[in-house]
């Protein structure tokens, strides 16, 4: 992989997008369709494939916040418990977005602090 350092972390903006197009408990969503925002969005390194991200889809489903609710070799299918929430980190000044039922920690990796 290159030295490309996106601007907001990955996970962040998985979860942006999650918040901002699927944020509905009876939608499902697959990470194809959030893959191909994050490449438009271009804050992604371009040389990452869908495989790429999939610990972060993972991470998704083991903190609580959506379900695996099928897969297809690569395509994950997902939906949300619950509808996300956004809030704010003072410790690394981004807006984050949890589910009501994880715990109030900071998705950005880098960070982790309680909110």
């Amino acid at each position: 992989m290159s030295d490309f350092t996106p601007t907001v972390p990955i996970a962040l903006q998985i979860r942006k997008i999650i918040f901002d197009k699927f944020n509905d408990v009876d939608t499902k969503f697959t990470n194809d369709e959030i893959f191909e925002i994050l490449k438009s969005d271009g804050d992604l390194d371009p040389s990452w494939i869908i495989d790429d991200t999939e610990i972060f889809f993972n991470e998704l489903c083991d903190s609580g916040l959506a379900r695996n609710i099928a897969q297809n070799f690569t395509t994950m299918y997902l939906k949300l418990f619950d509808p996300i929430e956004k809030h704010h980190c003072n410790a690394c000044d981004n807006d984050v977005h949890l589910g009501p039922s994880e715990e109030k920690k900071c998705p950005n990796p880098t960070c982790k602090s309680s909110i």
